[in-house]
């Protein structure tokens, strides 16, 4: 895993760019000015820089950590960030998650219905069935593994439980492959060398549309701004769920790294709370 404590920001004219440095503020600072100079001067050669959205797959995550989580040995096993749009995730070096994107679910109801309750969520779709019937099959053909299987909004999300390991192995890249995760999901797992799992709702999912001020803050009066945000961000996603647990299939043995990650997942997810979810 690489969350490097220290980001800084350069400029060269209209030109902006973040480094990092696990070292030293000053070394990700000069890191930061020379990229942004390289940057203006490629720009101003006729080369435009290209667009990028979302993640970087080649780069750290900028993201701020809240916890970090050792194993017997004080190896880092996991750490609890807040990614740019304001939401706290799960990271582990060596505790798989699958992420599988589907169609998202549509509200059910008629017109009022859908103006001035929450949406009520359709029964499982049939990309979803048709995914649950893959990973099942897959299961019984490699009855070694364990999953503890969860909905999301967006599809499915799956926690092996009878073993650790590596995020960045041929092992790993086969079973992604197999059950069908989303390709954006398995770069970022290889690149970064972890899982990833999102434990607190979508803000814009729970109402919320403003976009929190991104970490690291440039000022106090931008921290401020986020700390309100996040007062706000608290209070909308009360009443929703991250994901829902929906059963465990394969081998029921449990290794004792996992049970760890488990009880840090299930709680803030508010995986068995039957709420909506966001």
């Amino acid at each position: 895993m690489n969350f490097p404590q220290f980001w800084a920001r350069g400029s060269s004219g209209d030109f902006l760019c973040w480094r990092w440095s696990s070292r030293s503020l000053a070394e990700a600072q000069t890191l930061a000015d020379q990229a942004a100079r390289q940057l203006a001067e490629r720009f101003r050669a006729g080369a435009y820089p290209p667009k990028h959205g979302g993640y970087y797959p080649d780069r750290p995550f900028r993201e701020q950590v809240l916890q970090e989580i050792k194993d017997d040995a004080g190896e880092m096993s996991a750490v609890v960030t807040r990614n740019c749009y304001g939401c706290l995730v799960l990271n582990t070096a060596r505790v798989m998650f699958v992420d599988i994107d589907l169609p998202e679910p549509k509200p059910s109801g008629g017109f009022f219905k859908k103006l001035f309750s929450k949406p009520a969520l359709t029964p499982p779709s049939n990309e979803q069935s048709a995914a649950m019937a893959t990973i099942e099959n897959w299961t019984r053909n490699n009855s070694r593994w364990g999953w503890r299987i969860y909905r999301t909004r967006a599809g499915l999300r799956l926690l092996a439980t009878q073993a650790l390991v590596a995020a960045d192995s041929a092992e790993v890249e086969n079973v992604f492959e197999a059950l069908g995760a989303d390709p954006l999901y398995q770069k970022l797992c290889k690149a970064q060398k972890c899982f990833r799992a999102r434990l607190t709702p979508k803000p814009w999912r729970c109402g919320l549309h403003d976009k929190p001020e991104r970490w690291p803050w440039l000022d106090a009066k931008r921290e401020k701004q986020f700390q309100k945000w996040e007062a706000e961000y608290q209070s909308y996603s009360a009443d929703w769920a991250t994901c829902e647990f929906v059963r465990h299939i394969g081998n029921p043995d449990m290794h004792p790294g996992v049970r760890s990650i488990l009880e840090l997942h299930d709680g803030p997810t508010k995986a068995e709370s039957k709420l909506q979810l966001a």
